[in-house]
């Protein structure tokens, strides 16, 4: 019965000594994840409202939130007695290691997050990067998905794609398609010129208030060669492109000039 009692008294000794601790620690803890609950919250509204890319938000929001509880769990064992230099450095080894193990996982994650910051490009933009080209449908955090005509989808990795050269051929509103047409050397060039300028000032895509081109840039071996460059609306270059062509074919023939083709003289030697 003494020894019962021993251990009561003990017992009672260790709750007055670590139960009010214990309590404080339960109490930071919770009033800790309501706090950080706010936080993520604000945080994620904000994000959303001033960042362009919902990702990224996302990413934002996510990130701080474990942070905060992470430093949170340390306070509080610290709080109760647990020895956290240990644990820390514990967390920092196995922080270094994942880092060297996930190297390229981490590069294309650096590249994600320089990408939807700066916005060098964006989805529905067509792209060409990597040797690739096509229509962005996603910005992920670590790849950025393509889908091209034929309906195919390429999956370029973020680190690569954020430190190359990317060609963004929609950034802008306008577009300039240029097209090359030969006459024969025997045709009036001032005529065909007068032809080409008026299918340009009279399709109902072109631009007249922009810089159009109509010039001739060389002199080749068979033909007479014109620049023929119009800018339309960035929506409208690929109708235009496939339109133009047929247009400025007729309207050079229209006016008497000829469009010629490569040709040899073949001279044949009878030898004995």
């Amino acid at each position: 019965m003494d020894g019962l009692s021993a251990q009561m008294e003990n017992l009672k000794e260790l709750v007055l000594a670590y139960g009010t601790q214990f309590l404080s620690a339960l109490l930071v803890l919770l009033v800790g994840l309501w706090i950080i609950k706010r936080i993520t919250n604000v945080i994620s509204t904000h994000a959303l409202n001033k960042m362009p890319d919902e990702t990224l938000a996302k990413f934002l929001s996510n990130g701080t939130n474990v942070i905060l509880k992470v430093l949170l769990v340390i306070s509080v064992a610290s709080m109760i007695g647990i020895e956290t230099t240990s644990f820390i450095a514990i967390l920092g080894a196995a922080g270094l290691a994942v880092g060297l193990a996930l190297q390229g996982s981490l590069s294309n994650f650096a590249g994600g997050v320089m990408i939807l910051i700066f916005r060098p490009f964006k989805v529905s933009d067509y792209l060409e990067a990597q040797g690739l080209e096509g229509i962005v449908k996603d910005i992920g955090i670590f790849v950025t998905t393509l889908e091209t005509f034929d309906k195919r989808i390429l999956i370029i990795p973020n680190g690569p794609l954020a430190n190359g050269n990317i060609i963004n051929h929609t950034a802008n509103d306008i577009r300039a398609v240029e097209v090359s047409i030969g006459i024969a050397y025997s045709d009036d060039i001032y005529k065909a010129q007068s032809a080409i300028e008026e299918v340009l000032k009279n399709h109902a895509l072109i631009l007249n208030d922009e810089s159009n081109v109509v010039a001739v840039t060389n002199l080749g071996e068979s033909s007479v060669d014109f620049l023929v460059r119009g800018f339309v609306k960035t929506e409208d270059y690929w109708t235009y492109f496939f339109e133009i062509r047929p247009l400025l074919k007729s309207a050079v023939e229209s006016v008497g000039c000829s469009i010629p083709f490569p040709q040899r003289d073949v001279h044949l030697f009878e030898t004995k």
